[in-house]
């Protein structure tokens, strides 16, 4: 598996390259490059340059057109580029014909996003999912990976059974996909049953785009070392700790993060991992406010949420993060600039659309410690309020706790 799949990126000089067009304006074409560059250091490569064209639609042969292929060329020959990663998925033909004229390995954002997964997975379940993810996305292309193998010699003697190898190679692709499915549905079933032997403790997970500080808020709230990193993709395996609020036990998990343009058979590949967050009673939203960009994100999530959990209402709390990164430079008195986000102080932000879009915000710092007492206060609420429905006959030792605390 590993001869298909992309060599290990270790510092490789690479620049990306990305479309303007009818559906994607200037801004939103340089935000997905900040984003695919994001994924290239994660990866390990070095972004050399950025070419953006003004394009309608990709151009079907080249992706770009062949004026601007032709600079890329150019710039590639005269800088020791060894990779050209493109921000959209490119066809098996796009990516031979791209491969001729620049001689060099041609990426696009979904293989990107693959060898990161690869990297990253740490456990059986995780390593099986992107297997079959890889597998899944190499399956059209393989007429790119064995073109050289599609012929046979013909003559007098030579006639075989009529499989070409690039058949073989799909039937041998399919049957080992298929595999893969069996091994998952057997590691679905091995966790349905550790779910089930949890008992009936609220469940609450950590759900976000990716590097917002899910994996830094759980290692804070449960006292746990999980594995965090300023990369994207840090975390790709479920991690369920046990923890207590006040006097209340529960479940803390943390999750894979989201990502735009996120392939539809990586989702279908990871939705086993994501049943922890379908079989939740509490979700908490993590969104990195210092993120230019942290709206788009908030509908990312929630979209891939709905697709998680099947439409679900769940009770959500917005938590709002690293704040401590959060920069406010006041406005000159002369300044007739319009205010936008980045000039407006965070005591003012709390009063705006972000605290009412949910019954439930909290604005913290999970690196600083900010405000931890605040969440840990709203998430002992609402798992409260679930634990009672659940448990009717508990509501009187909740009161009675309460009446302790509150005459000490």
């Amino acid at each position: 598996m590993k001869d298909l799949i992309i060599d290990k990126l270790t510092t490789e000089r690479t620049v990306l390259v990305g479309l303007i067009s009818a559906t994607q304006n200037e801004q939103k074409a340089n935000e997905y490059l900040d984003e695919l560059a994001f994924l290239a250091d994660t990866a390990g490569a070095e972004t050399v340059r950025r070419f953006l064209q003004r394009l309608d639609y990709p151009n079907p042969r080249t992706y770009v057109g062949k004026g601007k292929l032709e600079e890329i060329r150019q710039f590639v020959e005269g800088n020791d580029i060894g990779m050209v990663i493109f921000d959209d998925d490119l066809t098996s033909k796009q990516v031979s014909n791209i491969e001729r004229e620049l001689k060099v390995k041609i990426l696009d954002r979904t293989t990107l996003i693959l060898d990161i997964f690869a990297k990253r997975a740490q456990t059986a379940n995780a390593k099986t999912q992107v297997e079959l993810a890889q597998y899944q996305y190499l399956l059209p292309r393989l007429t790119r990976l064995w073109t050289h193998l599609e012929r046979q010699r013909g003559g007098i003697g030579m006639r075989g059974p009529g499989e070409t190898q690039i058949e073989t190679d799909r039937r041998i692709i399919l049957d080992r996909i298929s595999r893969l499915k069996e091994e998952l549905k057997a590691i679905d079933k091995q966790k349905a049953v550790q779910r089930k032997n949890r008992g009936k403790l609220t469940r609450v997970a950590l759900v976000g785009y990716t590097n917002v500080g899910k994996s830094t808020l759980m290692n804070l709230i449960s006292k746990s070392d999980v594995f965090a990193e300023n990369k994207l993709f840090a975390t790709l395996d479920t991690t369920v700790r046990k923890i207590t609020i006040d006097n209340l036990p529960m479940l803390l998990t943390d999750t894979v993060g989201f990502i735009r343009k996120l392939p539809t058979h990586l989702v279908d590949s990871f939705k086993s991992t994501l049943d922890e967050v379908r079989e939740s009673d509490l979700l908490l939203h993590v969104v990195d406010i210092s993120h230019p960009n942290f709206e788009e994100q908030i509908e990312v999530v929630d979209k891939t949420l709905k697709e998680v959990c099947d439409g679900a209402d769940k009770p959500v709390i917005m938590v709002f993060n690293k704040i401590d990164a959060f920069s406010y430079v006041p406005k000159d008195e002369n300044d007739l600039t319009p205010r936008s986000r980045e000039n407006i102080p965070l005591d003012e932000l709390r009063e705006t659309w972000m605290s009412r879009m949910r019954d439930d915000c909290v604005f913290i710092s999970a690196k600083k410690g900010i405000n931890i007492d605040e969440l840990k206060q709203k998430i002992y609420e609402k798992a409260r309020e679930i634990h009672i429905t659940r448990f009717p006959y508990n509501d009187f030792l909740f009161q009675k706790y309460d009446d302790l605390d509150s005459q000490e």
